[in-house]
């Protein structure tokens, strides 16, 4: 049986430290855990003596012992796949938690669920991304015994998620949005764009991107790095880079078809670059939100130009192959949504912006 011994620390607080002694074919084993209650020390103790004890435990046990950062670290430095910036970030932020000094062997389903209430801190932040937080963790989990032989149970894992879910409420998907601009408020943000390139004629020219968000459903991020040769003028399509999947975002390269007004607003733009709209995603996504601001637009997004261009394939009658081919999604699962629209007519026709994004764009000069 192990031992459990009372430590007074520094600041004054009173820790339990855990440990064990087992002695089989001559050699000793053993471990030692620190804890803030006698109780969990000892809980500890029987719970470990009973895994060292079971066939192949001590074998188990000469597996190097890692804490949960440490696993997080090698499971980054370590993937094939590049991580995406979200998640690369949950991870970071994860590692300053308590949960992540723990070692593998001792977390439970109670230490995830701890962790998770941390995050929500009363509604601090909303319940999906605790949910994104957890799901992130969760691959951690799954991959951490099969991939390098370290304790963490996936099982505790799956079962706080439905504690999380089903009984306390605190992580969720995220929830689809709906917002769409109008046609009043498209035409105040495409007047306040020629405006402002009329002042300034060769600053972006978000007129042309916005109504290419739109015909296109492309992302602002795929918008700045589409380039002249990943364009196929003669079958109507582009080669988007890196298109966000839930399983894989880089390498993730997808051909989408164009529609004939995206096609006429990508031939309109000067080949002066290697890029077709050579401008940084996040001065795209600032002079898309300040115009808003400015135009006093309420809850508007550049991200809802793709949602619009979407819903408006589906009025125009596409079925959901059709919209795919165009938006890039794969899985139709998530094009559902849109079928109820199916046929309520094109919103753009005889749009009155039409022959302005489509005029040849001046290349600039010295």
């Amino acid at each position: 049986m192990g031992t459990v011994t009372e430590r007074k620390s520094a600041n004054g607080t009173t820790r339990y430290t855990a440990q064990i002694r087992l002695r089989r074919d001559g050699k000793v084993h053993t471990e030692a855990e620190t804890w803030d209650s006698d109780k969990k020390a000892r809980a500890w103790i029987e719970k470990r003596e009973k895994e060292l004890k079971a066939p192949g435990g001590l074998e188990r046990a000469k597996t190097p012992r890692k804490t949960l950062a440490q696993v997080i670290d090698q499971y980054i430095s370590e993937s094939i796949k590049a991580i995406g910036k979200t998640k690369a970030q949950c991870l970071r932020t994860t590692k300053s938690f308590d949960i992540a000094d723990m070692e593998c062997s001792a977390i439970e389903s109670s230490h995830i669920v701890a962790f998770a209430q941390e995050l929500y801190d009363g509604g601090r932040i909303d319940t999906s991304t605790v949910g994104n937080y957890i799901s992130h963790l969760s691959s951690i989990f799954e991959l951490a015994r099969p991939a390098w032989g370290y304790p963490l149970n996936y099982q505790a894992m799956k079962d706080a998620q439905v504690v999380l879910k089903k009984q306390l409420g605190i992580i969720s998907k995220s929830k689809s949005r709906d917002r769409r601009p109008t046609l009043g408020e498209l035409d105040l943000l495409m007047q306040h764009f020629v405006d402002r390139q009329k002042r300034t004629p060769h600053s972006l020219p978000m007129h042309r991107v916005t109504a290419f968000a739109i015909v296109s459903t492309r992302r602002q991020d795929e918008i700045a790095r589409m380039k002249w040769l990943d364009f196929d003028e003669v079958h109507h399509r582009v080669l988007v880079r890196d298109m966000k999947n839930p399983g894989q975002k880089i390498g993730n390269d997808v051909w989408c078809e164009l529609v004939p007004e995206a096609v006429e607003i990508i031939k309109a733009m000067p080949r002066v670059e290697d890029e077709i709209f050579p401008y940084k995603a996040n001065t795209i996504s600032d002079a898309f939100t300040d115009a808003c601001k400015l135009l006093e637009i309420d809850d508007l997004r550049f991200h809802d130009l793709r949602h619009d261009g979407v819903s408006r394939l589906f009025e125009m009658g596409w079925t959901i192959a059709q919209a795919a081919s165009v938006s890039g999604h794969r899985s139709w699962d998530s094009l559902k949504r849109y079928t109820q629209m199916r046929g309520k007519g094109d919103k753009l026709t005889g749009w009155k912006w039409w022959p302005v994004v489509t005029a040849p764009l001046q290349a600039k000069t010295a």
